[in-house]
């Protein structure tokens, strides 16, 4: 029973730290405007599978995104990540940038939806 409280502590600090991450994880000029919400596979939401996947995210001067690039984590997780990414929209700038972003998939979190 305490394993489990631990447990479910962890997951929920890990999913608090992550959210934050997804949020700042850029190279400081481009602010993101708008994100889209991943969608969690629900098959794999149901069977305890989740991940964390890391993208590299190419930002065009209008604040859309060019490209997304897998850099790691669970690959059956990185088509809902690069889907979702690929909508989000940043701050303009003068040229194209890059930047980081981890998207957390955690079987134990609630729906947003």
């Amino acid at each position: 029973m305490v394993r489990l409280h631990l447990r479910r502590n962890f997951c929920f600090l890990l999913m608090i730290v992550s959210c934050s991450s997804v949020g700042f994880a850029q190279d400081g000029a481009r602010k993101i405007v708008r994100k889209v919400p991943v969608q969690y596979p629900l098959v794999l939401k149901m069977k305890g599978i989740g991940g964390t996947v890391r993208l590299k995210v190419f930002i065009k001067p209008d604040g859309s995104v060019r490209d997304t690039e897998v850099l790691g984590g669970s690959a059956i997780l990185a088509e809902s990540a690069q889907k979702s990414v690929s909508q989000w929209k940043f701050s303009p700038a003068s040229s194209e940038t890059t930047t980081e972003v981890s998207v957390v998939f955690d079987p134990a979190a609630k729906s947003e939806n």
